[in-house]
């Protein structure tokens, strides 16, 4: 799923936050310069504006989409955005003393030094702060992994240019040669030659890759194909503006590591749709964490007498486009579950990378048989053993909806056409689970409900799928 790097001003909460605070400071030192040493939030009119203020900029942040580019802005660019933000504020804050009729409680002289000092308290703390994030390379958000695609004879220019504009947004991974294979392995102005163009798809298959930057001399052709089969696995690649061809696809027009290119992806989706996304997410994840804590009342000891050993079960699953993270459950298997997996391959009822038995013997308390019984069998049937995974939505590692997080020894099985059901981050709850996950066999009707997903997605998608998985999980079906 493909989303602007600078579009994408929720990452900069970090700037919003210290915009409110000192806003709040400069809203203090008004009121102190017109009334003294007084506490202003015990009158009511100001203390109304001090939370409209708050509100105000949030609206200004997002319909002004201030943060774009923030961190590209040199310092007189800086100061124009800042004038335009305490504008809006302004602006707004007369039409509330206008329409409220209060602006004969409001101090004129208080509302003038807050418009001034906000423009020079806000400048200041944006430029300090990311002063402070470019000396000490800060970042308070999810880095895009860059592969960069280009020519030996303009390599050195390109990664150059590529590191000077990073901004903490990008991490570059390494450098595909498109003339040359003689020097893999090797490195180039500090960045190595990972593999040759023919192995690049193979390449991106098992890593971290979220995009290719493709930058060739103007005498070579990049393939079609090439720039189609990275799409179609989820991988967004960033063509630099004179080599725009017919490639089908989402298409956006941006600035990345230094160069105008056009953007295709699996996808596309817009700041404020992701927004949405995150802001349910947070909300879920913060319900289903109170449950989690009410049902751990229950689950620890039950789990505890039934099978000895740790209760959350912790394993490393892989999210969007390849990124590793820590997934957590109740654990509803004995301790020696991996191990025995080997074992009970051949009785694998799904065809295709994933692993599924009916009669899992493995199971707390199923027997030897595998029968379908126990605690463990409760705690899948009812989806309890899936709780603990709000943690990870919480923490940004997977969504309430989205595709099932392989485990590495089936990611490491894909095939180039698999990888795509990674280009948006796994969820709890997804198309597989609400078509019934227990009688789906086919890994490849799997990858095609997720693709379906995912070129298809919006948040009316997303509430439907959550609205069904409730529908789902309270009937038991599909689970196991």
């Amino acid at each position: 799923m493909y989303n602007k790097i600078s579009g994408s001003w929720l990452k900069h909460w970090d700037f919003m936050l210290l915009d409110m605070i000192f806003l709040q400071i400069a809203y203090i030192f008004s009121y102190m310069v017109r009334n003294g040493f007084n506490n202003l939030y015990e009158n009511r009119v100001y203390l109304n504006i001090g939370i409209f203020i708050c509100l105000l900029d949030l609206c200004a942040a997002f319909f002004l989409e201030d943060y774009r580019g923030i961190m590209r802005r040199d310092s007189f660019m800086e100061l124009k955005a800042v004038i335009k933000h305490v504008f809006m504020v302004c602006i707004f804050v007369l039409a509330y003393l206008f329409l409220s009729k209060s602006s004969e409680e409001f101090s004129r002289v208080s509302f003038v030094v807050f418009s001034v000092s906000s423009v020079g308290i806000l400048y200041v703390e944006r430029c300090l702060w990311k002063l402070y994030l470019l000396k000490y390379k800060k970042i308070h958000y999810m880095k895009k992994a860059l592969l960069i695609l280009t020519t030996s004879d303009i390599a050195e220019e390109v990664v150059r240019t590529a590191e000077k504009n990073t901004y903490n947004e990008l991490l570059l991974i390494g450098i595909v040669l498109a003339d040359r294979d003689d020097l893999v392995g090797n490195d180039l102005c500090g960045e190595k030659v990972v593999c040759r163009m023919e192995d690049l798809h193979d390449y991106i298959q098992t890593k971290w890759v979220d995009g290719i930057l493709v930058n060739v001399s103007d005498q070579y052709h990049v393939p079609s194909q090439l720039v189609t089969q990275c799409t179609q696995m989820g991988v967004t690649v960033h063509i630099k503006i004179s080599e725009i061809g017919e490639d089908a696809g989402n298409q956006e027009l941006e600035k990345i590591a230094g160069y105008v290119v056009v953007s295709t992806g699996i996808g596309a989706s817009s700041p404020g749709e992701l927004f949405a996304k995150r802001v349910i997410d947070i909300a879920g994840a913060l319900v289903g964490l109170v449950c989690t804590g009410i049902l751990s009342i229950f689950v620890i000891p039950a789990v505890k007498l039934s099978s000895p050993g740790p209760v959350i079960f912790k394993q490393t699953r892989i999210g969007r486009n390849g990124r590793k993270f820590e997934m957590y459950k109740f654990r509803s298997m004995y301790l020696d579950a991996e191990e025995r997996k080997k074992a009970l391959m051949e009785r694998n009822q799904m065809h295709g990378n994933m692993f599924k038995m009916y009669d899992d013997p493995r199971i707390i308390g199923s027997g030897p048989d595998g029968r379908r019984h126990g605690l463990g069998w409760f705690l899948r049937k009812t989806s309890i053993d899936e709780f603990p995974q709000f943690w990870n939505v919480l923490k940004g590692d997977m969504s309430l909806v989205g595709t099932r997080p392989p485990t590495v020894d089936e990611w490491e099985k894909y095939e180039h056409h698999h990888r795509g059901r990674l280009a948006m981050k796994p969820g709890l709850t997804g198309m597989w689970q609400i078509s019934g996950r227990s009688e789906i066999t086919d890994f490849e009707e799997i990858v095609k409900l997720d693709m379906e997903y995912i070129k298809n997605w919006n948040i009316g998608l997303d509430l439907q799928i959550l609205w069904k998985t409730v529908g789902v999980v309270l009937r038991g079906k599909g689970s196991g």
